[in-house]
């Protein structure tokens, strides 16, 4: 009987820890909203919903952008997203992003001797 009880209470809690991770958002509503064009070609807009996403974006046309975008990831990570958008391409930042690794030490060194020995050009007889 013991162990049924020990079985029926870990059964329970497996369940319980199943559930908590599968969080049903098919309900959530939007709860701010707003959105503006002028007839300059700039717009913004913002908007939030019930389940705490947020975003907001302002910018000209196809030409430049700024915004952000916050929510949670499924592991309950909080994100904050912040961009911009413009010549010089979508530029994301946030915590959440990987981060390049840094540079090998050699490649440090073999760049401060090509800068402490430049190039010079030789010119070839005919």
């Amino acid at each position: 009987m013991y162990e049924l009880v020990v079985l029926s209470l870990i059964l329970a809690a497996l369940c319980l820890i199943a559930s908590s991770g599968a969080v049903d958002e098919s309900d959530a509503v939007i709860t701010k909203y707003r959105s503006e064009i002028n007839e300059d070609g700039s717009y913004s807009y913002e908007y939030g919903t019930s389940n705490n996403i947020q975003a907001a974006e302002s910018g000209v046309g196809s030409a430049y952008a700024t915004g952000s975008v916050q929510y949670t990831a499924p592991d309950g990570q909080p994100i904050n997203l912040e961009y911009t958008a413009d010549e010089n391409g979508y530029q994301p930042k946030g915590d959440h992003l990987p981060t390049p690794p840094p540079t090998p030490d050699y490649i440090l060194r073999a760049l401060a001797y090509i800068q402490e020995h430049p190039f010079t050009r030789v010119q070839l007889k005919k």
